[in-house]
Order: C-alpha cells, then sequence, then structure tokens
C-alpha cells in the first residue's frame, strides 16, 4: 500500500467512525422551548422592526476596519524582500496612519462613547 492509500482509508473510517459516534451519542430529549422556532426566549408577539442602535453599527464598522487592515498588512513581511522594500514600507505606513486618524477622529468625535 502506498502513502495516498494508507491516508485515504484512515481518513475514511475517522469519518466513519464519528459520522456513527455523533447519531449514537446525543440524547433526545426535546421539550416545548426547544421545539420552538425561537430558542432565545422571546415570544414572537412584537414587531420586527425594532430600532437599531447606531453605536452597536458603529462598533462592527470599526471592527470590520481594523480586521481589514490586519489582512492588508500581512504580506508586509514578505514585502521586504522585494527590490524596493522602502515602498512597501511607505504603503504599510500610510495605512496605519490613516487608520489612525480615523480613530483619532472618532474618539474626538465622541463615537467611542459607549455610555453618555
Amino acid at each position: 500500500m502506498n502513502l495516498i492509500t494508507t491516508i485515504l482509508l484512515i481518513t475514511a473510517a475517522l469519518s466513519l467512525l464519528l459520522a456513527i459516534v455523533s447519531f449514537w451519542l446525543p440524547q433526545m430529549n426535546p421539550d416545548a422551548e426547544k421545539l420552538s422556532p425561537y430558542e432565545c426566549g422571546f415570544d414572537p408577539l412584537g414587531s420586527a422592526r425594532l430600532p437599531f442602535s447606531l453605536r452597536f453599527f458603529l462598533v462592527a464598522i470599526l471592527f470590520l476596519l481594523f480586521d481589514l487592515e490586519i489582512a492588508l498588512l500581512l504580506p508586509l513581511p514578505w514585502g521586504n524582500q522585494l527590490f524596493y522594500p522602502t515602498h512597501t514600507l511607505f504603503w504599510a505606513a500610510a495605512i496605519l496612519i490613516l487608520l489612525t486618524l480615523g480613530l483619532i477622529y472618532e474618539w474626538i468625535q465622541g463615537g467611542l462613547e459607549w455610555a453618555e
């Protein structure tokens, strides 16, 4: 047997074993709360169009923005191996400075104040 066949057999056997255990192991005790379409405990009697807090939206956008910043700066170590690493460092510094200025602006405007 070669290595690929062995790996495929082990993977298939492990998958089959895990599938059998997942159907055999859990205990099914359904009650009224579990069978309801809303498991969170809220009764679906009110309007679904409740006002949404803008602060939650702002925090989510800031999180996505800084998460994107990490993704943009991730190839920075490989950029140092180029012919002109100063260009890479310049653009990375420009991204960081722009995001820092935006964060300072939000802070000064009071957008990060959770409770007033």
